[in-house]
């Protein structure tokens, strides 16, 4: 009778030999199984070195009393930050030996300790154009380099003082479908200010029922993109495509002549002569699109139409332990349901495990270590936040695609009288030039 010994005598010969051909070749095979891994890895170290080289600096915006300028007047100066892009790694040298890539902005709004501030996280050597950007739009603004509010609190968040939730957020569709942006809600066509509507204005009503000892973090990192890394443009043109019902175009169903001269021999037909069935339609794809196809169809084209940022959203809601009040969190994620259309898109909270949750398990043991892994996911989003980075750092993934006008309409600066929040620091009095006759003294 034949056993599973008798088997494995038969195949140990066998074995051996594969064996030794392993421990004596492995190093073969092994550059080009970790030839990715290898690019993966020498690249990022290349460019941490050049990111800790390229000194980031924070400025703070202090907006007048009164911001007569509609909503997309931030729409331009992102057009004009947008320009860095040209500024790209275009050969090998850049690229893999400085290091050298595109430098993400970081548009941040915080509520500290119930007073709302505007920031923007900025390479120092963009200082000169993001605050020319700025000052063409908003010439009343003030613009200064602060310390990072980040460091103002203790670094090792949660602890026993401290506590915090957070989340990561992204897109509930894909990237060519839009949010709902300030054109919706009739901004544009209200000359007075005191009848436009601002979304900002829920965001810094919850930040301003904040108190002392509780903060606001809201950050969206923004990096210009082409459809050349990221071919969005390219997916909202399918998108399109399907919604009008375009027909793909057609193949070249040219046969080789081989098979042509065989056809002629065994059909007698001449190349060419076949006559095609066409299908023609009375009524054009056009022409059946519903309303509201035609207004996803239209919305669709005008975001793909616009220049793109790769982004990541982040919230996060810290305080001491004695002033923490979960609750209020609520309060701050309403802010984003108001870019939420249902047959479009909107911002909506990761879930696990870019959240500040922890859901138990059937399987016991696992729970045991709850406390633990919710502690982790709090410390990796704080971490994450503090040195503005994307999600799943230092891998690619967590971003989405917002153009300059979904941009605009989550970073702004509103007006005192469509955003009437309270301890909401603003320039009382606006600056100006002397008057031309004013008499001076000749040194």
């Amino acid at each position: 009778m034949f056993t599973p010994q008798d088997a494995f005598r038969l195949m140990l010969p066998t074995l051996t030999v594969a064996w030794d051909i392993i421990k004596n070749w492995w190093w073969v095979p092994a550059p080009f199984v970790l030839w990715e891994f290898f690019k993966f890895l020498f690249l990022w170290w290349r460019q941490e070195i050049f990111a800790d080289a390229a000194k980031r600096i924070l400025i703070e915006i202090r907006i007048p009393k009164e911001v007569l300028k509609p909503i997309r007047a931030m729409e331009t100066v992102l057009q004009n930050l947008w320009q860095i892009l040209f500024d790209a790694p275009g050969y090998f040298w850049e690229k893999w030996i400085e290091g050298k890539y595109i430098l993400s902005y970081s548009f941040e709004i915080a509520s500290i300790n119930g007073e709302a501030h505007f920031f923007i996280r900025i390479p120092e050597t963009q200082r000169d154009t993001v605050e020319a950007a700025i000052y063409a739009q908003y010439p009343d603004a003030e613009i200064t380099v602060v310390d990072d509010y980040t460091r103002y609190v203790p670094q090792d968040i949660p602890n026993k003082d401290w506590d915090l939730w957070g989340a990561d957020y992204k897109l509930l569709r894909e990237d060519p479908y839009p949010i709902k942006t300030y054109a919706k809600f009739e901004t544009e066509h209200e000359p007075l200010e005191e009848k436009r509507i601002d979304p900002l204005a829920d965001l810094l009503e919850v930040m301003a029922k904040t108190g002392p000892g509780e903060q606001i973090w809201v950050q969206i990192n923004a990096k210009p993109i082409s459809n050349k890394e990221v071919p969005w443009v390219t997916e909202g043109e399918k998108i399109r495509d399907e919604i009008a019902r375009r027909e793909p175009p057609k193949k070249d169903n040219k046969k080789p002549i081989l098979l042509e001269a065989f056809n002629l021999l065994a059909t007698g037909e001449v190349p060419g002569t076949e006559k095609e069935e066409e299908k023609k339609d009375i009524i054009p794809p056009e022409m059946k699109l519903t309303p509201g196809e035609r207004e996803i169809l239209g919305a669709v084209e005008e975001k793909i139409s616009k220049l793109g940022f790769q982004t990541n959203v982040r919230f996060i809601y810290l305080g001491r332990k004695d002033k923490f009040y979960k609750p209020r969190l609520r309060l701050a994620l309403s802010y984003f349901g108001s870019f939420t259309t249902q047959h479009l898109n909107a911002i909506v909270p990761y879930g696990q495990p870019l959240i500040t949750k922890v859901y138990k398990s059937w399987f016991l043991p696992i729970n045991l270590f709850h406390d633990r892994r919710l502690y982790l996911r709090k410390r990796n989003i704080f971490r994450k936040y503090v040195i503005r980075e994307t999600p799943y750092f230092p891998r690619e993934g967590g971003t989405f695609v917002l153009n300059t006008e979904e941009m605009a309409t989550l970073f702004h600066f509103p007006g005192r009288v469509s955003a009437p929040a309270p301890f909401f620091k603003r320039i009382e009095a606006k600056k100006g030039e002397a008057p031309s006759g004013l008499p001076f003294e000749e040194p």
